[in-house]
């Protein structure tokens, strides 16, 4: 059974950064192309970034470089490094995996 978990979510002022990891178990994490969306209260699911099994990524249009995607396949970890936070960056983060597999979520509160 495949399972995401994620961490590293929580409270941070604006202009500040955190890190999210999501790590996999039970699937070939090698091949899987994984993401990250997040939801904010009231809206819909957005796309925040991908990245494939060779390591191309793909991000949201509000993403503006400020956020990065990335991989470690010996730990089945992917990562969201997230800077310049905004308090419009407020919302549940879910880890995602090729094959429609969600995370739980971790909140990220950005405050002004």
């Amino acid at each position: 059974q495949v399972q995401l978990v994620e961490s590293g979510g929580g409270l941070v002022q604006a202009g500040g950064s955190l890190r999210l990891s999501c790590a996999a178990s039970g699937t070939v994490f090698s091949i899987s192309t994984m993401g990250w969306y997040r939801q904010a209260p009231g809206k819909q699911r957005e796309l925040v970034a991908t990245i494939n099994a060779g390591g191309v990524r793909n991000y949201g249009e509000f993403v503006k470089g400020r956020f990065t995607i990335s991989r470690d396949n010996a730990k089945k970890t992917v990562y969201l490094q997230m800077n310049s936070l905004k308090p419009e960056d407020t919302a549940v983060y879910f880890c995602w995996m090729t094959a429609d597999v969600w995370g739980q979520g971790t909140q990220v509160t950005v405050s002004a």
